[in-house]
């Protein structure tokens, strides 16, 4: 008889809908996910500020750190978004804010459409995926996380938090060394755009082909 192979049983939260109103609960599962598992650092997407205050909030006196990831310089046409006074505060507390190469977001650098090709599959599981994925490759390669260490990233669709995951970290040269280990959370709804009244991702990259202007 084969020997009986063990399993693990875990939840995951499926959000009826994507955005800003689950930040809340999606900081609060992963918290509980770190405790569970011993975790001590958390990547965390955030573009305004917004979500990295929060998280600071919820993650205080835990002894877990945060690497929070905005957008990198130059990456809209209005300026960067993250408040740069933000940035001494988070530090203050143990925290870190590292600005890096987006690198879904290289296609007009390379001449190659295989970052968003890689990004659109990614989008097939949530937005949040994607950018999961990519943040942590980016705090790979700055050094904010050691290649092969047990990490919480989270992210989100558009503003706010939605999407959280554990995942062994690799930096963008080892790829494949990059494991989503568990979901925690998501939005059931993947094509957050249709929910939202913006453009595909598609539709957005085939605009900037045309014009040249993100």
């Amino acid at each position: 008889m084969a020997e009986k192979v063990g399993f693990v049983r875990e939840t995951i939260v499926y959000f009826e809908a994507p955005g800003q109103q689950n930040t809340q609960d999606t900081l609060d599962l992963a918290l509980e996910r770190a405790r569970a598992r011993g975790i001590k650092k958390v990547v965390i997407a955030s573009t305004r500020g917004e979500t990295a205050l929060l998280a600071a909030k919820v993650f205080a006196d835990t002894g877990i750190k945060l690497i929070v990831v905005p957008h990198q310089y130059g990456f809209l046409r209005d300026g960067q978004r993250f408040p740069e006074e933000l940035i001494p505060a988070l530090e203050k507390q143990g925290h870190r804010v590292y600005f890096g190469t987006m690198l879904f977001h290289t296609d007009d650098l390379y001449g190659s459409r295989v970052p968003s090709a890689l990004a659109m599959v990614l989008r097939t599981f949530c937005q949040g995926m994607k950018v999961v994925c990519e943040i942590l490759l980016m705090a790979t390669n700055g050094g904010c996380v050691a290649a092969g260490d047990k990490v919480i990233v989270i992210a989100g669709t558009g503003r706010g938090a939605d999407t959280a995951v554990v995942a062994i970290a690799a930096p963008s040269t080892r790829l494949h060394e990059l494991h989503i280990t568990e979901i925690i959370c998501k939005p059931l709804e993947t094509q957050s755009w249709a929910l939202t009244g913006g453009p595909s991702p598609s539709a957005t990259e085939a605009r900037r082909t045309d014009t040249g202007k993100p």
